[in-house]
């Protein structure tokens, strides 16, 4: 997979520079100095190193979160207000997404850019960002938001998917965009979407064409899979099966997600956990963007069998919804909502998802505030992590690699 992600950095050696970030409270504990050098945190500043230091001011330090799921392409943030048609089904939304992007007077580049650098200021720290493929853009959206993510270069660690959401078998021609797309070296996923109910007209032959291309790219290319699966029942699950059986005879394993997999969510009980298996087996993610309650992954029982979850933004103020804003501090305020968590342990448990799950979905180290984790964090008022979580309170300093980015809610 072309490796768009930055590392955490080299480890601590003598002369290199230093940031102390004074008084702050890891997850709401004692005060402490945080010591980050050369990216990375230390348990002390080296000898001969030049040293700064950040007053945190008695302020809890939470780790920075990753945003598994977001279309920075289609969206309208900062633009004139979209008044949203009524629509029935995936057709109707994506014809809805073409007006959009032929009424929008902003360039994708710029549009992108903007909201995912307010998802940084807001403490998000790496996305995997979808971006559509289809005739009626060409490669616009992936060329879009591949420039957005060189202009946050530094500030925000971007994976960039070739999404159809079109189709693939309903749009003709994108096939064709998504092998350009994987041969120009831009891309870190191929994307695809509902093969046995949208993009399928015939049901299983329709199916096993997408997925023959889908994974045919991915192959080919050395890319991760990230497929779109809205179908629940036999729609849904024969496809997640199929996946599951390509990811290992390819050689996958590791490296292939599904996006919102509802019909996971309308599972329980042994059929839950034996579903779980399979893609534990496989070593296939899931993503999750708590949109209902009956739509939303159960979590923790996901992770209990072994499958990684992240959680995502999905869109955001685009023409499927008026809703989101790239907030992934608020988005595990909705995920908790949406699953009606009462207690604190289940508050942390949201917050881990978007922290620790996302990290570990999109293969990036931990940001656990221990020595040697990544120096990605932010800095708010509060009295502890599940209360933070509740109240929502404004970042008022987002960390990336050691250095400060973002100060009350926007980039410096």
């Amino acid at each position: 997979m072309t490796n768009h992600t930055a590392d955490a950095g080299p480890r601590t050696v003598a002369g290199a520079s230093a940031t102390v970030f004074r008084d702050v409270r890891p997850f709401g504990g004692p005060a402490v100095d945080l010591i980050a050098v050369d990216g990375v945190l230390a348990d002390a500043v080296p000898d001969g190193a030049v040293v700064e230091y950040v007053d945190g001011g008695g302020r809890l330090a939470l780790p920075t979160l990753v945003d598994t799921h977001i279309h920075p392409d289609k969206t309208a943030w900062g633009e004139p207000w979209h008044s949203r048609r009524p629509a029935r089904g995936i057709a109707e939304y994506v014809a809805g997404d073409v007006e959009l992007h032929r009424a929008l007077p902003t360039p994708v580049a710029e549009r992108a850019r903007r909201l995912m650098a307010h998802a940084a200021a807001q403490g998000t720290r790496a996305m995997r960002a979808h971006a559509d493929v289809a005739p009626a853009y060409g490669l616009k959206g992936v060329l879009g938001v591949a420039e957005a993510r060189e202009k946050l270069r530094g500030v925000l660690d971007v994976q960039l998917v070739a999404f159809p959401q079109h189709g693939v078998e309903r749009a003709p021609g994108a096939a064709e965009l998504l092998e350009e797309a994987a041969a120009g070296g831009l891309i870190d996923a191929v994307g695809g979407i509902d093969p046995a109910g949208f993009d399928s007209g015939d049901g299983t032959s329709g199916e096993n064409r997408q997925l023959d291309l889908v994974f045919g790219i991915a192959e080919r290319h050395g890319l991760a899979v990230d497929i779109h699966l809205h179908d629940v029942g036999e729609r849904g699950l024969g496809p997640l099966r199929d996946i599951a059986a390509r990811t290992e005879a390819l050689g996958l394993r590791g490296k292939v997600t599904i996006s919102h997999a509802f019909a996971v969510a309308a599972l329980s009980g042994r059929e839950l956990d034996a579903t779980a298996d399979l893609l534990a087996s496989a070593d296939i993610a899931l993503t999750t963007v708590a949109p209902s309650a009956k739509t939303v992954l159960p979590f923790r029982r996901l992770a209990e069998r072994g499958v990684r979850v992240g959680l995502g933004s999905d869109g955001v103020r685009d023409n499927w919804s008026p809703y989101g804003n790239a907030d992934m501090l608020h988005r595990v305020w909705l995920l908790g909502w949406t699953r009606g968590v009462r207690l604190d342990e289940e508050l942390e448990a949201c917050f881990r998802l978007a922290a620790d799950g996302g990290a570990e979905l999109l293969g990036l180290p931990k940001a656990d505030l221990r020595p040697g984790a990544p120096a990605d964090f932010m800095l708010v008022e509060g009295e502890c992590l599940p209360q933070v979580v509740i109240d929502l309170p404004r970042r008022d300093v987002v960390v990336r690699a050691g250095r400060v980015v973002a100060r009350d809610g926007r980039l410096v």
